[in-house]
């Protein structure tokens, strides 16, 4: 919320990327608010997070839309960074608001059809076959539906951009060393999208790989859901915090780590406080 109201509320900082940044707090808020209200669920019932029922369609669909929309943004900060990079030198494309627009608006359509799947018709409320054990009334194979293909595209493409980032910084910097050039804005940058990009990986495989995890074994478990009590079910809820974890990281990594960020929210903080002007390398 602090992020949302900082960007929202400075007006230098609504550029393409920023949009960008906003729009992935919005994915952690609801992230956190139906991770929350499952919570609330399973303490005033457990039976029904344990077996299903219909009552936890609504909170798992508005669950796994937020997780969707929190990947597609994430590839989306890793593709506009990677063209404001690679098309810097170049004045036929640039990345403008419309594109991140446009880009939010695709994110929120294609996470909403996948993840209200289940309230359309596909889970297994009325079946026994093929049902989750972990996410029930989720079935087994719209959960590895979503997952599978959402989990290469989370990890290869952050992957491909952020390397190919590097890679086109250290070669402008041995070109203005071969030119006799000052290094120290492009070393000082290929560190800082260096660091960023493990941070982002790190962080992504620790939130998410247990998740993916969970899917595999339920995918491949055929043992009755009272015969994993409790062992299993500890093992969910950690992922769920995991993945709850990563909202919190999300807008440290991207956002408030800024230099221009935390200055504006400075200022916002004290109204008699000096205007910083916002820098961009």
């Amino acid at each position: 919320c602090t992020v949302i109201i900082t960007r929202m509320a400075t007006k230098d900082l609504h550029k393409p990327i920023s949009i960008l940044f906003c729009n992935l707090a919005f994915s952690d808020l609801f992230t956190s608010f139906s991770g929350f209200w499952i919570s609330v669920l399973f303490i005033t019932n457990p039976d029904n997070t344990i077996f299903g029922s219909k009552g936890m369609l609504a909170p798992y669909a508005l669950y796994t839309t937020s997780i969707l929309s929190t990947i597609y943004n994430l590839v989306s900060i890793g593709i506009e960074r990677y063209l404001a990079v690679a098309e810097s030198i170049r004045t036929r494309f640039r990345v403008a608001r419309k594109h991140s627009i446009a880009a939010v608006l695709i994110n929120w359509i294609l996470a909403f059809l996948l993840g209200c799947l289940p309230l359309m018709g596909w889970n297994c409320l009325h079946m026994e076959k093929n049902l989750s054990v972990l996410y029930s009334p989720f079935c087994v194979d719209y959960l590895i539906f979503i997952t599978i293909p959402n989990v290469v595209v989370a990890f290869i493409v952050p992957l491909f951009t952020y390397l190919r980032i590097i890679i086109i910084l250290r070669k402008r910097k041995l070109r203005m060393k071969a030119r006799g050039q000052a290094l120290g804005t492009y070393k000082s940058a290929e560190i800082q999208v260096a660091r960023t990009s493990i941070f982002i990986w790190l962080l992504a495989l620790v939130s998410y790989a247990p998740f993916f995890a969970g899917v595999i074994f339920d995918a491949t478990n055929h043992q009755c859901p009272l015969d994993l009590y409790p062992s299993v079910y500890i093992f969910r809820n950690c992922t769920a915090m995991l993945i709850t974890m990563n909202c919190l990281g999300n807008p440290i990594i991207y956002t408030l780590k800024a230099k221009t960020l935390g200055a504006k929210l400075k200022s916002l903080k004290c109204l008699s406080a000096n205007r910083v002007q916002a820098c961009t390398v």
